[in-house]
C-alpha cells in the first residue's frame, strides 16, 4: 500500500506576488513609452488592499507614467523579485481617487504623502485575481 504525499493546495498565479508585497513599502512598475515604445521602470508606493493594487502618481495626471498607461494599460510589476504583468484601470471620480490618497495616507504617513505628491486627480488600480 502507498501512501502519496499530499499535495499543497494550487496556489492563485498572485499569491507568491501578494505575499511579497505585504513586506516591501515600495515596488518597482514598468510600463511602456508612450511615444518611444520603450520599457521604462519607476519606484513607486503602493497599497494592496485583498486582491487591488493601489498606485498614486505623484504629479497626478501630469505624471509620466500615467499618461503612458492610459495608452497601454499593462504594466509589470516587481516587488522584491516576485514579478507579474497586470493590467490597470485608470481611475478619474473624485471621490474614489480621494480615497485612494486616503488609503496612502494611512500607510505612509500624511506628512509624507503630502511631501512627496503634488496632485490629486487621479489614481490607477489592477486587480491581482
Amino acid at each position: 500500500m502507498s501512501t502519496k504525499p499530499a499535495r499543497p493546495a494550487p496556489q492563485k498565479p498572485n499569491d507568491a506576488l501578494k505575499d511579497r508585497l505585504s513586506k516591501v513599502s515600495e515596488i518597482t512598475i514598468t510600463v511602456t513609452g508612450r511615444k518611444s515604445g520603450r520599457a521604462i521602470s519607476i519606484p513607486v508606493w503602493f497599497v494592496l488592499e485583498g486582491d487591488k493594487l493601489y498606485l498614486l502618481p505623484v504629479s497626478g495626471s501630469d505624471t509620466q507614467w500615467y499618461k503612458n498607461v492610459l495608452k497601454n494599460s499593462s504594466i509589470q510589476v516587481d516587488a522584491g523579485g516576485e514579478q507579474a504583468e497586470l493590467r490597470v484601470v485608470p481611475v478619474t471620480d473624485p471621490k474614489q481617487v480621494a480615497s485612494v490618497a486616503e488609503k496612502f495616507r494611512a500607510k505612509y504617513g500624511p506628512s509624507d504623502v503630502k511631501k512627496y505628491y503634488s496632485k490629486f486627480d487621479v489614481a490607477v488600480i489592477a486587480d491581482l485575481q
